[in-house]
């Protein structure tokens, strides 16, 4: 595996110091890379997009899930042809069901504040039980959010639904354990994950949320569906600027 690497870079003109330098890591790293050390997927990726390879290419041992006769994994518990047809008690059961985290990144969701009268409430009570919440919508304010409302055909009404979505937070805005922020990122699907599930939708053009499709899926590896969609909840979260500083007190107002 040490000899996929150094060839790749003898081929694309690389040393320990380029490639280094390339991907924003001490040389040290590269050289335990050689040693036999396999780096984070993401740190991986982005070493194959400099050298012109492939993950798999460089560290098969890394990709079990695409080796040849692999078992594939049935990580897809769910489909759905609209998020309005998943049943209100997968919701609720997800809800109770988390002790760990839950995640959830979209532009405004009150409807999972409405499955049940308590349920801010009950999310922050997981958060005193030792429960990781953190909840991201789009900031009301940045002009995509306006974009997405002319797309959706929405007639000026998306700001006002965050707003609303935020005023329905209740103690989570204050709760430890539970951080609110704001993204001015162009989503292409919303991601709801209750400890090792999840609800993705992927958006369709001119729908609105309750009409895209919607996928109910379960972790089984780290290599799969389901991490992809939560490394991307990672990355959208990195950018969000957090709710509740003194520039966002008059959102709900």
């Amino acid at each position: 595996m040490t000899q996929r690497l150094e060839s790749a870079m003898v081929r694309a003109g690389f040393d320990s110091a380029r490639l280094a330098t390339a991907v924003k890591v001490d040389v040290k790293t590269v050289n335990r890379w050689l040693a036999g050390r396999v780096p984070h997927r993401r740190t991986r990726l982005e070493v194959a997009l400099v050298l012109g390879e492939t993950e798999e290419s460089l560290w098969p041992s890394a990709r079990p899930d695409i080796q040849a006769g692999a078992p594939a994994t049935a990580e897809v518990l769910g489909a759905y042809a609209h998020r309005a047809d998943i049943p209100n008690d997968l919701w609720v059961s997800l809800m109770h069901k988390a002790t760990e985290r839950i995640d959830i990144i979209g532009y405004a969701y009150p409807f999972v504040f409405e499955l049940l009268p308590n349920a801010s409430e009950l999310i922050a009570a997981k958060c005193s039980a030792g429960a990781v919440v953190r909840l991201g919508f789009a900031d009301p304010d940045c002009p995509h959010v306006i974009e997405r409302d002319v797309l959706e055909q929405m007639g000026g009404t998306l700001p006002g639904r965050i707003r609303n979505a935020l005023s329905m937070l209740g103690p989570l805005a204050e709760t430890p354990g539970c951080t609110v922020g704001l993204h001015t990122t162009h989503l292409y699907n919303s991601v709801f994950r209750f400890d090792s599930e999840m609800i993705v939708t992927p958006y369709l053009f001119r729908a609105r949320g309750y009409q895209h499709t919607a996928m109910h899926l379960r972790k089984l590896s780290p290599h799969g569906i389901f991490e992809s969609f939560s490394d991307q909840f990672e990355q959208i979260w990195g950018t969000v600027t957090p709710y509740g500083t003194e520039e966002h007190h008059g959102l709900t107002a």
